[in-house]
């Protein structure tokens, strides 16, 4: 069993999908690794780390040769995998609702993709889920980017010279990345507040020292569905809540905003009227700006000023923290197939439930349901 790893080769990505802590488990398990020159550079991890671990370094091809499994952060371009095994696992984020291109390309090539951003949300999945590990990290880095950008101090500080008041700031979207970002903002000592349109998030905002920001009056989330999703809201709900949210919006110094939706374009949750009600000084972090932006006006990896606000995001906030997001996606990929690991084969063999929810493309075709139409 050859699992292979390459350097990554998109724009702007300094992770790498194993790290020599992941490379000697796996040789434990009875795999033989092989990792291309250079492939953690932007994460730190030289050369002669990855050998001492136990791994062949060497050029793409020939650690692509021969081999059974090939790990990446993004999924590699197809010709990079010339000489892998017939019917080659390939797991990786594909970001295949807008890059079916790739996912097609992948099962004509004949290779099995595997993506990792399609984990289910269950217990037993939890340490596989590389959504949850980067949005983590991507979260506390928001609230630190928007802080060096922010003209001023976080904490309340009381000098001689005169009291320095605590900046105010407000996390939208209560996933994994807004939790983190609140936790992180409320140890820089800023006033914090949240809002969701999961009313079930109300205790988690509590829980984190954390005021949330609700429509208490009116009736709106009707249910919840599975993974806590909300199924309805009123439109009586959507307009209290859109008043409330802009009056709020007005009085803050940091905006965060963590919104997505699989498959779809980020909701648009910052108007450019509501941005001229804010502060001039004050700083707005979209998390969601690579998938269309939370925030009108917002553009990846600059800084754009309207209104005397300044609106920012990151095209790939994880790769901000290349050495840790590097060592949890790593994680994520040896849980994921050690958890599977057959030892009388030599191999993983999936189940049903987490195999058929990842896999992309088998014996030559796009197989995934959730891509079907």
């Amino acid at each position: 069993m050859r699992i292979a790893t390459l350097k990554e080769r998109a724009a702007g990505e300094t992770r790498v999908s194993v790290t020599p802590e992941t490379v000697k488990k796996f040789i434990a398990l009875g795999a033989e690794m092989a990792v291309e020159e250079g492939a953690g550079e932007g994460a730190s991890i030289s050369d002669e780390a990855y050998r001492e671990a136990g791994a062949e370094v060497t050029t793409g091809p020939k650690a692509v040769a021969g081999a059974d499994i090939v790990l990446g952060v993004q999924a590699p371009d197809v010709m990079t995998l010339a000489g892998a095994k017939d019917g080659a696992w390939v797991a990786a984020t594909f970001d295949p609702f807008r890059d079916k291109a790739r996912v097609e390309a992948y099962a004509k090539a004949g290779f099995e993709a595997l993506s990792m951003e399609f984990m289910p949300r269950i217990t037993r999945a939890q340490s596989m889920d590389v959504l949850s590990s980067q949005s983590n990290l991507a979260g506390y880095k928001a609230v630190l980017a928007a802080a060096d950008e922010f003209g001023r101090a976080f904490p309340m500080m009381m000098t001689a010279a005169g009291t320095i008041h605590a900046a105010k700031a407000f996390i939208m979207g209560v996933g994994v990345a807004g939790l983190q970002a609140i936790a992180t903002a409320r140890r820089l000592g800023a006033q914090v507040s949240a809002t969701d349109v999961r009313s079930a998030t109300k205790e988690q905002i509590q829980s984190l020292g954390a005021k949330p920001i609700f429509v208490e009056s009116v009736e709106g989330i009707e249910g919840e569905g599975s993974g806590g999703y909300a199924t309805e809201m009123s439109e009586e709900y959507q307009k209290a809540q859109a008043e409330l949210v802009s009056g709020h919006i007005a009085k803050q110094d940091i905006v965060i905003t963590t919104a997505l939706i699989p498959g779809r374009d980020a909701p648009r949750l910052i108007s450019d009227a509501q941005i001229a009600t804010m502060k001039p000084g004050s700083v707005i972090f979209d998390l969601a700006v690579a998938q269309g932006g939370n925030v009108e006006g917002s553009e990846a990896d600059k800084v754009v000023v309207k209104h005397g606000v300044k609106i920012m995001g990151f095209s790939n906030t994880p790769a901000h923290l290349a050495a840790d997001a590097s060592a949890l996606f790593a994680r994520n990929l040896y849980n994921f197939l050690s958890a599977f690991w057959d030892k009388d084969a030599g191999k993983p063999v999936l189940d049903e439930e987490i195999g058929d929810a990842i896999r992309l493309t088998q014996g030559g075709k796009v197989v995934n349901e959730r891509l079907q139409g």
